[in-house]
């Protein structure tokens, strides 16, 4: 294990059903459900769950093809179905889809790129990204309680 493995973000409720989350380098984000089904709410839970794994493994894919060329576009779209059964609340189905395109004209650079962006995805799905790998994994998740 690295010496610094440790992550965390600081949940806190800002008004009912409204939450912002921080991390320690102190960039936030807010998030929420709306009893009233209003849009505006921002994202969900759910959502922030799915940009997750599309945001570790966009990270992952760019990584090893943009060293080879600018993409012209970059798009990944992470879906599930959200389902309560027996097993309580969960997503099921999980499916991330990229798409991706380099420029036809910027030569080698261009076509090693589209011919690493498979492999890249594959590495992603099969052990580098961290969250993805973690939902795959099952890690357990404990919970505790203390007084404020």
């Amino acid at each position: 294990m690295s010496e610094h493995s440790e992550r965390s973000v600081v949940v806190e409720r800002i008004s009912s059903g409204q939450f912002v989350a921080t991390n320690s380098r102190g960039a936030s984000i807010r998030f929420g459900t709306s009893p009233d089904g209003d849009q505006d709410a921002g994202f969900t839970p759910v959502e922030l769950f799915l940009a997750a794994i599309g945001g570790c493994t966009a990270v992952d894919v760019d990584l090893a093809t943009g060293r080879h060329a600018e993409p012209t576009r970059f798009s990944v779209t992470v879906r599930g179905d959200k389902v309560s059964d027996d097993l309580g609340h969960r997503m099921t189905n999980l499916e991330v889809a990229f798409t991706v395109a380099f420029p036809d004209d910027e030569g080698e650079g261009a076509e090693r790129a589209r011919a690493i962006l498979p492999r890249a995805v594959k590495a992603s799905h099969d052990r580098l990204c961290t969250v993805s790998r973690t939902v795959e994994v099952g890690t357990p998740v404990t919970t505790t309680v203390t007084d404020g």
